[in-house]
């Protein structure tokens, strides 16, 4: 194990911001800069042994200020959407900044991932790596409460790449975190992410409207297209049924975990055929957002000089379910001074 510290750039403001590179055991790399937490690269073998960079991303930190598109970052206060920028506690209305439309979404115009973190390095027997830390000061973004939030990435021999989440506030508050790498496991190649096959731990979703906002409604995935509870090939699946569930031609949307006890449980398997790369997602979180990359277009140019086309990378995003302030049926974000929030999410790699 090996974990190594360098200059990566400044923001406007002055920041020094670093690149921390973890290596296991096995040749798996990844590097993480402290400004929003990004995974910036992550190097994991194919069925023949070859290392590839398998999330998407940029080549330098000025593109990361330039054309941030949640890319590999850490996402927060509320990462998903929060219809028309509103919610209530304890019967006071809060709203925070809109920046879709009139609703917010991941955090507002400057969410977690465009904050640079304090940062300690940590080894121990499970592996290296580091220690996030970040306040987030009563009114940012409109939310409430000063929230100490902590994210912890470990990088194990057992070729995962373990993420840990807490946090404490001194005023009730929402929250809801999330990991945000667009992976392509085919490495350099970026094939088109329809073609892996993918299992979704979950019976059931959450239907969206227009504008990706949850209607309430948790519907059950069977004789749908949101149906992953058998491992299928992304691309036939969506041909099965009905296409207006779909996103701009894809997948955006919240499955619900078949997970009630909040235990740490597989929610997701995706295995990619030309390079025998899988990954598994495991999480102590109810919901998991799955995305296609729907909205690349070509307009951004990603590391190496390529243009990142629709359905380049796609997204696993644990977390509580989209607008949950606003439905009471859904599981709780509301974090209060004498709780603590908790979650786990692992990314295991594998080649077959």
């Amino acid at each position: 194990m090996s974990l190594d510290r360098k200059i990566y750039g400044k923001t406007p403001d002055g920041d020094s911001v670093f690149l921390f590179t973890l290596t296991n055991a096995n040749k798996l790399e990844a590097k993480i800069t402290n400004y929003g937490g990004i995974l910036v690269s992550l190097m994991v073998p194919d069925r023949e042994g070859k290392l590839e960079d398998i999330v998407l991303g940029f080549d330098t930190f000025a593109e990361y200020l330039k054309k941030n598109r949640y890319f590999g970052a850490i996402v927060g206060r509320y990462c998903n959407r929060i219809a028309n920028g509103k919610f209530s506690i304890d019967g006071v209305e809060y709203s925070c900044s809109k920046n879709e439309g009139e609703n917010q979404l991941h955090g507002g115009v400057r969410g977690f991932d465009k904050v640079v973190w304090d940062v300690n390095e940590i080894s121990g027997s499970q592996g290296d790596g580091l220690v996030l830390t970040y306040l987030s000061k009563n009114g940012e973004e409109g939310y409430p409460g000063n929230l100490s939030v902590s994210v912890t990435y470990l990088l194990t021999n057992q070729n995962e790449l373990r993420i840990e989440y807490s946090a404490k506030t001194d005023q009730t508050t929402v929250l809801n975190l999330t990991q945000h790498s667009y992976f392509n496991l085919s490495g350099e190649r970026l094939e088109d992410v329809r073609g892996c096959d993918l299992m979704l731990n979950a019976d059931h979703f959450t239907p969206v409207n227009e504008s990706l906002i949850p209607t309430g409604e948790i519907r059950t995935v069977r004789g749908t297209v949101m149906d992953f509870t058998h491992s299928v090939k992304i691309a036939e699946n969506a041909e099965k049924g009905d296409s207006s569930l779909l996103s701009q031609g894809g997948y955006d949307h919240n499955w619900v975990l078949n997970n009630p006890d909040g235990k740490l449980i597989l929610a997701a398997r995706t295995i990619e055929p030309s390079s025998g790369r899988g990954m598994e997602v495991h999480t102590t979180e109810p919901g998991l957002q799955f995305y296609t990359g729907n909205f690349l277009d070509g307009s951004l140019i990603g590391k190496g000089g390529k243009a990142y086309q629709k359905h380049a990378g796609y997204c696993f995003e644990t977390q509580h379910f989209p607008d949950s302030p606003n439905h009471s049926n859904f599981p709780t974000t509301l974090l209060k001074p004498d709780d603590s929030y908790t979650q786990s999410t692992i990314f295991r790699f594998f080649a077959n």
